[in-house]
C-alpha cells in the first residue's frame, strides 16, 4: 500500500513538471493586429466585433490556457500607403497573424509581404476571387469569396429569364475581378455582360462623373443593371440613377453585399438614399439562426452604444478572431512555441533609413497556417471548415428585396441547391437539386412599385434603326419582292412581319436592306450567315429552319409550316370495264378468295359428321364447299352449322368479311365519283432508288438535304429558278419530278394544273425570322406571331397573297395506292388462328371418340381378335365419315345381337353362318371395313 502511494506522488510530481513547462513555453501575451478604414460602416462595425470576440477570449482562460490576447487595430483610413505600413509595423512587434485588409487592392499588396515573413493574413472583406492560394499561400479568406456571389447574380439573371446585364463597377482589383466572375458565371446559363461601365476609385468620384457615365444606360438594350462598388460610391450611384430616371418600371438593378451592409448597419437611412433605392435586389451573406448569433445582438446595442447596426461581416469578424484563437490553442498543444527570426533576403537589402531589420520571420506560421486551414467549429456565422480549395464549405446568401424604409428577404442561393425558399440548412439534409424547376423566389416589388416582372431588355433608343437584310429573290415574288423603283419590300413574309412589329410594346426602328441582285433566288445560307457576321441585324423573309443555320443564329417562332415534297407530272385515271378490280391489289385479290376456300373447307370439315346439309355423293360436298365459301360475302347461305367449332369459324370469318367488303365498297365508290391523277413517280422513295434526274430551286436547302441525307448524287440534280423553269423541264422530260419547300409547290400548283404532289411530305420545317444569337428581340417576335396565329390575322395575310388559283375548283387528287394485303393481313392471321385452332380441337375430339368406339369393339364377342390390332388411318378416316347418329344406331344394334347370341349360349360367327340371309346391308358393309 505504501509503495501506491510513492507512484502516486511520483506521477503528480511528472505531471506537475510537464505542465510547468508548457506554461512557462507560453507566452504572456499573443499578439493579433487588423486594419481597417475605421471610418467606413465595415471597419466601426468589425472593430466593435473583434473587441468583443477579445474580451470573451480573455474572460474565458481556459482557452489559451492563461495567455492574453492582444488585439491592434491600425486604421487605414481609406489610404493604401497607411494599409503598407501598419502591416510593416506590425512585422515589428511579434504579431502572428494579421486581420484585414479591408480591400481587395491591398491584400494583394500586402500578400506578398505575409509570405514572405509568414504571417498568416485573414480577411473578411477583401474577397477578389483571383486572390488565389497557390499565389498567395498566407492569405486566408474567412468569409465566401465573391466568385459565390457572382454565381448567385447569374443564376437570378438567368432564373428571371434575362439574357444580358450591364456591369457598373469600381476599376480596381475588387471590382474588375468580381465583374470578371460574374461574366463567366452568366456565359454558363448562356447569358453575358452586354456593356461594363467602370468608375474611377478613390474619394475623386463626384457625382458629376457618376452621371456622365450612367446617361449611357438608356441608349443601351438591356436594362438589368448589376451594381459592384463601396458603400460609400454605390448610394451615388443609385442617387443619380434616380435623378436621370433610371429607377422607374422596367428597369432592373440587383447590387452586390455592400448595399445590405447599408440596410443593417444604418438606421433609419436618410430619405434621398431610401428613396433612390427601392424595388433593388441585394445579396447577404446568409448566417442561420443560432444561440450564439442572438446573444451578440442582444449585446450589441451596448457594445456600439447605439451608433451603428449589426451586419452580416460584424458576425464574420467576430469568428475570424476566434478562428485564429483556436488554431493558436492547437499550436500549443502540439508543442510548438511563439518565435522569430531573421530574414536572409531582408538582410541582403539593410540600408537607408528603414528599419528592415526589425521585421523578422515567424518560426511557427507555417504550423499556425495549417490550423486555421484545418479549423472544424461553429460560430456565428454557422459551420466554419475549409475544403481542399481553401473555400469555406456551404457558401450561401440571403435575396433580399428593398421596399419603403426597410428590406423583405425573398429567398436564398446555396451553391448546394440554388435558389429557394426554403432555409439551406433544411435543403442539406435533402439530395441536391439544381434543376430549373427546382429554382425558387417569392414576389419582387421591383423599381416602380411593380410587380410584374421586368422583359429586361427595349430597343435601345440611341437612333440606330435595326438592318434587316431581305432575300431579294427573282421568282415566287409572292413570298417577298422589292417594289420597282424603290427600298420598299412586299409580300407574304414582310406583311407578317410588319403584323408582327406592331404588336410589340415597343418601337422597332428598321430599315430593310436588299440581298442578292434581283435576277436570281440568292444563297439563303449566305444570308444567315451574314447576321453572324453582323452584316445585319436581322433576315426577314421565307426562311426555312434548318439545323446548320440555328447553329449560328436564333429563330423567331414558325410563321408557316414548310417541308420538302416531290412534284411530278400527271395523268387523269379514266374509268374502265375493269375498274371493279382496281380496290385491291392482285395479292389481296388471290389471298382474298384462298381464305374463302380454306374457311369453306374447314367449315365442311367441322360439319360434315354432324350436319346432314354438309353430307351425300363427292360432287355435291364439293359444290357446297364453293357455295357456302362465296355465299358468306353476301350472308345468303343456306346451309345452318350446328357444332360449336363450325359456328365460332363462321363468327369471326363474317367479321373478317365485313371490314374486306366495307373497305372495298369505299375504294370503288372514291374511284368512280372522284377523278383520279396518277404519276409513275410515287414519291421521294422512287427518286432515291432511281437515275432520273431531279430539279431543285435556287438557293433553297432542298440541294444539301438531297446530297447530305438521302444520299442522291448531286449529278442528278438540276437548278431551276423560276415556276415557269419548272413546268418546262417536268413538260419535256429535262427532270423526272421536282423537290422544293411546301409554299412553294402550293403557289406553284395554283397555276399549274398538270402537275401534282407525290407521296408525303417528308421533312418537317418551318419558316422564322433570323436574328443574333441570344437576341430578346426573336423572343418578343415569337410572342408577337403567336398571337398573330390566335386572332386569326396570320391566316387573313396568307389568304391575301397565298390563295389565288387559275385552275378548276374541280377536286382532284393524286391516284391512293390500292388496298394492300399489309392493311388487313391482321384480319386474316385472326381467322387463320381461329381455324387451325378449331381443326386441331376437331382432330383431339375425333381421335378421343374413335379410342373410345376401338374400346368397345375390342370388348364386343363379335369381333375378331385380329381386327382390333389392324386398325389403321383408313380405318380412323372412315369412323371419321360416318354420320354421329349412323354410329351410336350401330353400336345400339351390336349390344342387342351381342346380348341375344349369349342367352342362346352361340357365337357371332355362328349367327352369321346360321342366318346369313338375316344380315343388312349396314352390317354387311360394316364387316367389310373391319
Amino acid at each position: 500500500m505504501n509503495w501506491v502511494w510513492v507512484w502516486i506522488v511520483l506521477l503528480w510530481i511528472l505531471y506537475s513538471g510537464v505542465v510547468s513547462i508548457g506554461v512557462s513555453r507560453r507566452p504572456a501575451t499573443v499578439n493579433i493586429g487588423a486594419i481597417f478604414s475605421l471610418g467606413t460602416i465595415n471597419g466601426k462595425v468589425s472593430k466593435i466585433a473583434m473587441d468583443a470576440a477579445v474580451h470573451d477570449v480573455n474572460a474565458d482562460l481556459s482557452v489559451l490556457g492563461g495567455s492574453k490576447l492582444v488585439l491592434s487595430l491600425h486604421d487605414s483610413n481609406l489610404s493604401g500607403f497607411s494599409s503598407i505600413m501598419g502591416a510593416l509595423q506590425y512585422m515589428e512587434t511579434d504579431t502572428i497573424a494579421i486581420i484585414g485588409p479591408q480591400s481587395s487592392v491591398m491584400a494583394h499588396v500586402i500578400s506578398h509581404l505575409a509570405n514572405e515573413l509568414q504571417v498568416p493574413l485573414l480577411s473578411f472583406t477583401a474577397l477578389d476571387p483571383t486572390l488565389s492560394s497557390l499565389q498567395y499561400p498566407f492569405f486566408v479568406q474567412t468569409a465566401p469569396s465573391d466568385l459565390y456571389q457572382m454565381t448567385a447574380i447569374a443564376e437570378m439573371v438567368s432564373y428571371y429569364g434575362w439574357r444580358e446585364v450591364i456591369a457598373v463597377y469600381i476599376d480596381d482589383d475588387h471590382g474588375r475581378n468580381g465583374i470578371a466572375a460574374l461574366d463567366d458565371k452568366l456565359a454558363n446559363h448562356r447569358c453575358k455582360i452586354s456593356y461594363k461601365l467602370p468608375l474611377p476609385p478613390g474619394p475623386g468620384l463626384s457625382r458629376e462623373l457618376i452621371t456622365n457615365a450612367l446617361v449611357k444606360l438608356p441608349l443601351m438594350e438591356s436594362r438589368v443593371i448589376v451594381v459592384h462598388t463601396f458603400a460609400s460610391s454605390g448610394r451615388l450611384v443609385f442617387e443619380v440613377a434616380k435623378i436621370l430616371g433610371m429607377m422607374d418600371s422596367g428597369y432592373v438593378w440587383i447590387a452586390t453585399t455592400w448595399l445590405s451592409t447599408i440596410l443593417e448597419s444604418t438606421s433609419p437611412l436618410d430619405p434621398e438614399t431610401t428613396d433612390s433605392i427601392q424595388g433593388v435586389l441585394t445579396l447577404r451573406p446568409h448566417t442561420p439562426d443560432s444561440k450564439k448569433k442572438r446573444a451578440l445582438i442582444s449585446r450589441w446595442s451596448n457594445l456600439s452604444n447605439g451608433t451603428i447596426g449589426l451586419n452580416a461581416y460584424g458576425l464574420y469578424a467576430y469568428d475570424t478572431v476566434w478562428m485564429i484563437v483556436y488554431a493558436v490553442k492547437a499550436f500549443f498543444r502540439q508543442g510548438s512555441s511563439i518565435s522569430f527570426s531573421n530574414d536572409s533576403n531582408i538582410n541582403d537589402v539593410i540600408g537607408g533609413a528603414l528599419n528592415l531589420k526589425a521585421m523578422t520571420i515567424f518560426d511557427g506560421g507555417k504550423q499556425l497556417l495549417s490550423n486555421i486551414l484545418h479549423t472544424n467549429m461553429t460560430g456565428l456565422t454557422g459551420p466554419i471548415q475549409y475544403n481542399s480549395d481553401r473555400s469555406l464549405i456551404r457558401p450561401a446568401y440571403d435575396v433580399i428585396n428593398v421596399i419603403g424604409n426597410g428590406f423583405r428577404q425573398i429567398g436564398y442561393w446555396s451553391n448546394y441547391s440554388g435558389l429557394s425558399v426554403v432555409p439551406p440548412e433544411t435543403l442539406y439534409m435533402k439530395p441536391s437539386n439544381r434543376s430549373f424547376s427546382n429554382q425558387q423566389l417569392h414576389s419582387v416589388i421591383w423599381p416602380g412599385e411593380t410587380i410584374v416582372t421586368p422583359r429586361g431588355w427595349v430597343f435601345p433608343s440611341n437612333g440606330k434603326r435595326l438592318r434587316i437584310g431581305v432575300p431579294n429573290r427573282f421568282s415566287f415574288r409572292g413570298f417577298v419582292s422589292r417594289v420597282k423603283g424603290t427600298d420598299t419590300f412586299q409580300g407574304y413574309c414582310i406583311d407578317v412581319f410588319n403584323a408582327a412589329v406592331s404588336l410589340l410594346p415597343y418601337a422597332v426602328p428598321y430599315t430593310f436592306i436588299p440581298f442578292g441582285n434581283g435576277l436570281e433566288n440568292p444563297s439563303y445560307n449566305d444570308l444567315v450567315k451574314s447576321i453572324a457576321l453582323d452584316v445585319f441585324d436581322a433576315a426577314v423573309g421565307d426562311i426555312a429552319i434548318v439545323t446548320n443555320r440555328t447553329k449560328i443564329v436564333d429563330f423567331t417562332q414558325p410563321y408557316i409550316e414548310s417541308g420538302l415534297v416531290v412534284v411530278a407530272p400527271v395523268k387523269k385515271l379514266n374509268s374502265s370495264a375493269w375498274a371493279f378490280l382496281r380496290p385491291f391489289s392482285p395479292l389481296m385479290w388471290g389471298v382474298t378468295a384462298t381464305f374463302f376456300l380454306v374457311v369453306g373447307t374447314v367449315v365442311w370439315v367441322l360439319e360434315h359428321r354432324t350436319n346432314d346439309e354438309f353430307r351425300g355423293p363427292p360432287k355435291q360436298q364439293l359444290a357446297t364447299i364453293l357455295w357456302f365459301s362465296f355465299s358468306t360475302l353476301f350472308s345468303t347461305h343456306r346451309e345452318n352449322t350446328v357444332s360449336g367449332l363450325g359456328r365460332l369459324v363462321v363468327i369471326i370469318w363474317l367479321f373478317v368479311v365485313l371490314i374486306i367488303t366495307s373497305s372495298y365498297t369505299a375504294s370503288l365508290t372514291s374511284i368512280l365519283t372522284v377523278q383520279k391523277l396518277a404519276s409513275p413517280i410515287k414519291g421521294i422513295e422512287s427518286l432515291i432508288t432511281g437515275t432520273q434526274r431531279i430539279g431543285f430551286q435556287v438557293g433553297s436547302f432542298a440541294e444539301s438535304y438531297m446530297v447530305e441525307q438521302l444520299d442522291i448524287s448531286r449529278s442528278r440534280l438540276i437548278a431551276l429558278g423560276s415556276p415557269e423553269e419548272y413546268a418546262e423541264a417536268l413538260e419535256n422530260g429535262t427532270v423526272v419530278a421536282v423537290v422544293d419547300e411546301l409554299p412553294y409547290v402550293q403557289l406553284f400548283l395554283s397555276k399549274e394544273c398538270k402537275f401534282s404532289t407525290v407521296g408525303q411530305e417528308f421533312t418537317k420545317r418551318g419558316w422564322g425570322f433570323a436574328f443574333p444569337r441570344d437576341s430578346p428581340l426573336a423572343i418578343d417576335m415569337s410572342t408577337a406571331i403567336l398571337k398573330l396565329s390566335e386572332n386569326g390575322d396570320l391566316q387573313r395575310i396568307h389568304d391575301k397573297w397565298l390563295m389565288s388559283s387559275t385552275c378548276s375548283s374541280t377536286s382532284t387528287e393524286l391516284e391512293s395506292d390500292r388496298l394492300h394485303l399489309k392493311s388487313f393481313w391482321g384480319l386474316f392471321l385472326i381467322c387463320g388462328v381461329a381455324c387451325l385452332v378449331a381443326l386441331l380441337t376437331y382432330f383431339c375430339m375425333m381421335l378421343r371418340k374413335f379410342t373410345r368406339h376401338n374400346l368397345q369393339e375390342s370388348q364386343s364377342p363379335c369381333t375378331e381378335g385380329g381386327s382390333s390390332r389392324g386398325r389403321s388411318f383408313h380405318t380412323f378416316l372412315s369412323f371419321v365419315d360416318d354420320k354421329e347418329e349412323e354410329k351410336r344406331s350401330k353400336s345400339k344394334r351390336k349390344s342387342s345381337v351381342t346380348n341375344e347370341l349369349e342367352e342362346r349360349g352361340g357365337t357371332k360367327e355362328k349367327h352369321i353362318d346360321m342366318a346369313p340371309d338375316k344380315r343388312t346391308n349396314g352390317d354387311v358393309y360394316h364387316d367389310l371395313i373391319l
